[in-house]
């Protein structure tokens, strides 16, 4: 049940009305006819800017069609006033027996804000996809944090998702760390070792070193690495690996696949993406201008190929192949979303660092390219992360050597705090960590204050047991919702009722965070409502000896509750039953 929908549908039968009593004209598109809330309140519950949209295509004057809009709507017994406003615009009003039935339905139907927006489209997210060369620093936790919100948020909205972690395991840096790590395994062996500039020094690589000496014993010591390097360089891959895919379990993400970069070499896969640009006249021998601004001192012009990127919306064409014959870091990219293609995804989503943003024209142009356009690609960027603690910046972590960790941020705080905290702006904004405002029991504070709404409903629940009162959703749904008539208890009914719409919204800009926002503004009129009880006995959810009302009272703040837990649930966050 999507309320705002529903009237939509009011609103173009009576706009269908209006074309067969010669009003409008037929073969009106009304595409651009929207029901939304009024930016004031005050205005009434949902407008409408039906006439505004015709009005030029119908060659008439708005504010007249919303006249006879209006007319028509009246007759619908749930919109007890349609009025106009300003040049044609049209504000609505509705009956609470409208908002009573949210409460209702909220409490019987289990899809209650579920949509079928996606159609069961094939969809894959891919997100963290970091070097596995270490633990997983902070910014990679807000990465996926965003990117595991934004799977459940497109499950919810009727995709069938897929989530995916890129292992970047075929480059340079995947050497280092195994060099990294025979150090640590000559350390392992009593041998005093220096970390020479670039290579790895965190400690999280003691233990891998010693695992290495517990397979091999002394049979890599004193050996060059023609011996040692391709074996360690897996087994240390296969180590951090498990690291990774513990620090992700510890903040409550788990993906469906994980694809090696390095299964993309010598196995064709590159040359079989490449020769598939080649077959469409996208790939091409030529020289690239020079780079803008400051000139690096090792730039020559070179004959490379190139990807006639610019065709599909890119600034410049870029190099997939070196002139010394190597691919660049940019082909194996293409082959792997070139495989992301041939598997069958209608939509590919990639969740990147911002210092990744030159990559995106580049990346959507070859999937555009791959796919004959038809696959949209939307790479959305996760801004820095900011941590403090007393006030003062979050000093790095030992363990790894040089940065904050994942698991420094989920030990300080736990799972939950991080994640919804991570999802309370926009993952192309900056956000700031304040590990005490995190954890503080304050309004302030949304992560609380959504948790505390939840813990209030509960305890409600646990009184009304304590007096025999039925507290089952059955029984609510079943008791006379009439009596939920104060504007006070409309109002939470009303947010309520925005659930299903705010997921269409939230789903359609792949934009999780508002799910997080829109949970704070329901705690919020919960809170509101609640407090208001203190001063009016009439508002309070126990009722002295009258069954019936306390039960209608129950049944608005559980339907509150099952809308947080399912907005929770998107966020990968569980439900405080009492606050501690």
């Amino acid at each position: 049940m999507n309320l705002f929908a529903d009237i939509r549908a009011v609103v173009l039968t009576c706009l269908d009305q209006l074309v067969s009593d010669g009003v409008l004209p037929a073969d009106l598109s009304y595409d651009n006819v929207s029901v939304e809330p009024p930016r004031d309140a005050a205005h009434g519950d949902m407008a409408t800017n039906a006439a505004m949209v015709l009005a030029k295509p119908a060659k008439s004057n708005p504010r007249a069609i919303a006249e006879a809009l209006a007319a028509k709507l009246q007759a619908d017994n749930r919109i007890t006033v349609a009025e106009v406003a300003g040049p044609g615009f049209l504000n609505m009003r509705l009956a609470p027996q409208v908002w009573q039935g949210v409460v209702k339905t909220a409490l019987t139907d289990a899809s209650f804000g579920r949509s079928g927006l996606g159609q069961g489209q094939k969809l894959m997210v891919e997100y963290v996809s970091a070097n596995p060369t270490g633990p997983l620093h902070v910014g990679h936790t807000r990465g996926a944090v965003f990117g595991d919100a934004l799977a459940s948020l497109l499950d919810y909205a009727g995709y069938d998702v897929t989530r995916e972690y890129y292992i970047n395991d075929g480059g340079a840096q995947v050497d280092v760390l195994a060099r990294s790590v025979y150090l640590r395994y000559q350390e392992a062996h009593g041998q005093e070792v220096a970390f020479p500039e670039g290579t790895y020094p965190g400690d999280y690589l003691v233990a891998v070193g010693e695992a290495l000496k517990a397979r091999v014993g002394d049979a890599y010591l004193e050996k060059s690495e023609d011996v040692w390097l391709a074996d360690v360089r897996e087994f240390a891959t296969e180590q951090m690996m498990d690291l990774i895919r513990a620090d992700l379990k510890a903040l409550g993400v788990e993906m469906d696949s994980f694809y090696s970069e390095k299964s993309l070499y010598g196995t064709g896969l590159i040359e079989e993406a490449i020769a598939e640009l080649d077959a469409k006249g996208l790939i091409y021998r030529g020289t690239l201008e020079p780079p803008k601004g400051k000139m690096p001192d090792d730039w020559e012009p070179r004959e490379q190929m190139l990807f006639k990127s610019t065709e599909h919306g890119d600034d410049v064409d870029r190099p997939v192949q070196k002139s010394d014959g190597s691919w660049t870091y940019f082909a194996p990219d293409i082959a792997y979303h070139y495989d992301k293609v041939k598997r069958g995804f209608d939509q590919l989503i990639d969740v990147f660092g911002a210092d990744h943003g030159g990559y995106v024209k580049r990346m959507k142009a070859a999937v555009s390219a791959l796919s004959d356009t038809k696959v949209p690609l939307d790479v959305k960027l996760t801004q820095l992360v900011k941590l403090y603690k007393n006030g003062e910046p979050f000093k790095m972590s030992k363990r790894a050597g040089t940065f904050v960790t994942l698991r420094d941020v989920v030990d300080q705080v736990g799972a939950d705090v991080t994640r919804f905290h991570m999802l309370t702006r926009k993952n192309d904004a900056p956000l700031d960590f304040d590990f005490d405002k995190v954890t503080e029991q304050s309004k302030d504070n949304p992560v609380f204050y959504v948790q505390y709404a939840h813990a209030r409903v509960n305890s409600v629940l646990r009184k009304a047991a304590d007096e025999g009162i039925a507290t089952d959703d059955a029984t609510l749904a079943a008791a006379d919702l009439g009596r939920l008539s104060h504007d006070a208890e409309l109002t939470v009914a009303k947010k309520i009722a925005e659930w299903p719409r705010l997921v269409e919204i939230a789903a359609k800009g792949h934009e999780p965070h508002k799910i997080a926002f829109y949970l704070y503004d329901l705690a919020s009129d919960f809170h509101g409502l609640w407090n208001r009880g203190n001063d009016d006995t009439s508002l309070r959810f126990l009722q002295v000896g009258d069954i019936d009302t306390t039960q209608a009272k129950i049944a608005l703040i559980r339907a509150v509750s099952v809308v947080i837990c399912e907005g929770l649930s998107i966020l990968g966050v569980t439900p405080v039953e009492e606050m501690r």
